[in-house]
C-alpha cells in the first residue's frame, strides 16, 4: 500500500497500514486528533491502585526505568487494557517533552483515541508492536518512536495492560522489543507468583504443614542463579546458591531428608554429611534475619514452617491444567547455574511433568511454546507433536518440518 505523507510516497508495513485503516473508519483527523484525559486526581491514584500491574511495578523499574535515567532519552509509560496510561517515567527532560502530546498519566492512548501508536497499536493487535516516527497516525506524534508490549493475565491470557517505551529513533531498534518482552514476560510471572502466593500453592510441602493466619515464607528459583527469600514478616533477602540449593530441595521433599541424603543431592556424596551439617548451621544463621520461623529441624532434616516455592506454583498449575501459564512461569528453570544433583533430580522431574502433559494435550500453540524454549529446542518428539497438531495449512509448517529436518541430520 503506498500513501502520501508529508509529501514522501511511502511503501507502508502492513501492521501500520491495517492501523491507519481503523483510524480513518474511526474518523479521526491526523491534523488535530490528541489524546484526551481522562483520569485525574483521585480518579487515577483509584486506578494505580486498583490494577494487577502496580504490584509488579518494582520489576518494570528494575528492568526497565532503571536505565532511562536523566539523558537517557527514554520515556517508559505502563497502561491498561483501554490504553490508558497509569504511570509514565524515565528521562524527566524527555517527560516534560512528551507532556506537549499529553502523553502523561490519565490520558487515552487506544487507537480509538489517537490512532496508530505503539501502546494503541498493540493492545488493537494483542502482540508487541514498534511504530517509528512517520509511522504515527497524528501529526503531533510524528516525531516520536516507540516500542510496547501487551501484558496478559498470566491464567486467563486476557489483555489487562501494556508496556511502552518512548523516545526517539533508538527506542524502536530491533533489540528494544525483545527487551519489552522479557520485561512483560517477567511482569507476568511475578502476577503469577504473587497470585498463587495469596490463593496457596498447593504444593504437598504446603499442604502438610499447618495452616497460620501469617503468609507463608516464599522462595523465588526460577530462572535465577541465587534464590530471593521473603519471610512471613515482609522481609527479603538474597541467599547463596548453596544455601538456595538446600532450601529449595528441603521445601521440595516436605517429609524431610536425612543427612546422608541431603548430602547426595547437594554435594553427589552421601560421605558428606559433615559437611553438610556445617553449611546446616550457617543456613539457619543466614535465615535468623529474614525468615527465622523456617530454622531447619534435624532427623530428619525439615523446614520448621511452610516454604512457598516458585518451582511448587508451577507443579501447582500443570496440575490444574493451565499449562500456558505453567510453560511461561517456568522460564529458565530452578537455579539453572546450579550443578546440584538433587536440582537436577527436581528439573526433569518438573520437565517430565510439564512435556507429558503437553504432549497429551494436543495444542500445537503449547508444543511450539515449550519447543521454542531451552528444553525444547532439541526435543523431536515436541516437534513432531507439534507439526502433527497444526492445520494443514498453517504457515507454521515450513519452520516446523525445517527444525525437525536439522534435528534429525544432526542426530
Amino acid at each position: 500500500m503506498l500513501r502520501m505523507d508529508e509529501g514522501v510516497s511511502r511503501a507502508m508495513r502492513p501492521v501500520v497500514d491495517a492501523s491507519w485503516r481503523r483510524a480513518e473508519r474511526a474518523r479521526l483527523d491526523p491534523e488535530h486528533v490528541s489524546a484526551p484525559l481522562v483520569l485525574d486526581g483521585p480518579a487515577l491514584d483509584d486506578a494505580r491502585r486498583a490494577h494487577p500491574i502496580s504490584a509488579a511495578l518494582p520489576v518494570i523499574r528494575q528492568l526497565l526505568v532503571r536505565d532511562a535515567d536523566p539523558d537517557s532519552r527514554v520515556v517508559v509509560a505502563i497502561g491498561d487494557e483501554r490504553g490508558r496510561l497509569l504511570w509514565v517515567e524515565g528521562d524527566p527532560v524527555l517527560r516534560r517533552r512528551a507532556e506537549s502530546m499529553l502523553f502523561v498519566p490519565g490520558a487515552a492512548w487506544a487507537e480509538g483515541d489517537v490512532g496508530t501508536s505503539a501502546p494503541g497499536t498493540a493492545l488493537a493487535i494483542g502482540g508487541g508492536v514498534q511504530i517509528r516516527g512517520a509511522e504515527h497516525f497524528s501529526y503531533e506524534v510524528k516525531p516520536w518512536s516507540c516500542t510496547a508490549v501487551p501484558v496478559r493475565d498470566p491464567e486467563s491470557g486476557d489483555i489487562i495492560g501494556v508496556v511502552d517505551v518512548t523516545g526517539e529513533d533508538q527506542v524502536a531498534a530491533p533489540h528494544v522489543l525483545p527487551l519489552v518482552e522479557a520485561t512483560v514476560a517477567a511482569v507476568e510471572r511475578e502476577l503469577l507468583i504473587a497470585r498463587l502466593r495469596d490463593r496457596g500453592s498447593g504444593h504437598p510441602a504446603a499442604s502438610r504443614a499447618h495452616r497460620s493466619p501469617a503468609r507463608a515464607a516464599q522462595l523465588r528459583i526460577l530462572g535465577r542463579d541465587t534464590g530471593e527469600l521473603t519471610g512471613q514478616s515482609g522481609r527479603t533477602g538474597t541467599l547463596s546458591t548453596r544455601h538456595s540449593e538446600l532450601l529449595a530441595l528441603l521445601a521440595w521433599h516436605g517429609d524431610g531428608l536425612s543427612a546422608e541424603r541431603l548430602a547426595e543431592l547437594v554435594y553427589g556424596d552421601a560421605r558428606r554429611a559433615v559437611t553438610l551439617r556445617a553449611e546446616m548451621v550457617r543456613l539457619r544463621r543466614a535465615l535468623g534475619s529474614v525468615a527465622p520461623e523456617l530454622g531447619p529441624l534435624t532427623r530428619p532434616y525439615r523446614l520448621a514452617a511452610p516454604l512457598e516455592t516458585d518451582i511448587g506454583a508451577v507443579v501447582d498449575l500443570q496440575r490444574r491444567g493451565a499449562h500456558r501459564a505453567a510453560v511461561a512461569a517456568y522460564g529458565g528453570g530452578p537455579l539453572p547455574g546450579s550443578a546440584a544433583p538433587g536440582l537436577d533430580e527436581l528439573r526433569e522431574e518438573v520437565v517430565g511433568r510439564l512435556r507429558e502433559a503437553l504432549l497429551e494435550s494436543g495444542s500445537a500453540d503449547l508444543l511450539l511454546a515449550w519447543a521454542e524454549t531451552d528444553r525444547g529446542a532439541d526435543d523431536v518428539e515436541i516437534w513432531r507433536a507439534a507439526l502433527h497438531a497444526l492445520p494443514p495449512q498453517s504457515p507454521r509448517r515450513a519452520l516446523v518440518v525445517a527444525h525437525l529436518l536439522a534435528l534429525e541430520s544432526a542426530e
